[in-house]
């Protein structure tokens, strides 16, 4: 990334679960907390598009102020967390995969000034739950 100070981490899934209703979950942003344990309260205001924002509660924690800075719809959406100079964003992604099945990604990157130092400390904390969380949005995501 040319120089940009960062720290990443990537998780996935594949899945029989259908596309359409993967990405029904992710848009339905009010009832995350029906399948996402990392949710106690969560705010949704204006469209599931760019631009639109997100107040998420985990349990026990903070408020966390979230901005959707990228969603094509169907495929993947992108929120942001801005803690000062640094930028928290992750990547929800679904890849069809040549068997018609999908692989579900969950992507954090975190950058800017300190990012080398702060994201190793804070990034697997933040990180931690994505195999339960992922697993349960596609087993969510398989029901009728």
């Amino acid at each position: 990334m040319g120089g940009v100070i960062m720290w990443e981490y990537e998780f996935a899934i594949d899945t029989d679960a259908p596309r359409a209703d993967i990405w029904r979950l992710w848009a339905d942003v009010e009832r995350w907390g029906d399948w996402n344990d990392g949710v106690e309260a969560i705010e949704h205001t204006g469209p599931f598009a760019r631009g639109g924002t997100i107040e998420m509660t985990p349990p026990g924690e903070d408020v966390v102020h979230l901005e959707l800075v990228e969603v094509i719809d169907g495929e993947m959406f992108a929120d942001q967390a801005r803690f000062g100079d640094l930028v928290l964003r992750t990547d929800h992604r679904m890849i069809p995969l040549a068997d018609g099945r999908t692989r579900v990604v969950y992507r954090m990157v975190i950058t800017g000034p300190g990012a080398d130092e702060v994201g190793p400390r804070i990034g697997p904390g933040i990180t931690a739950d994505w195999p339960e969380t992922v697993a349960a949005l596609v087993e969510h995501a398989g029901r009728p």
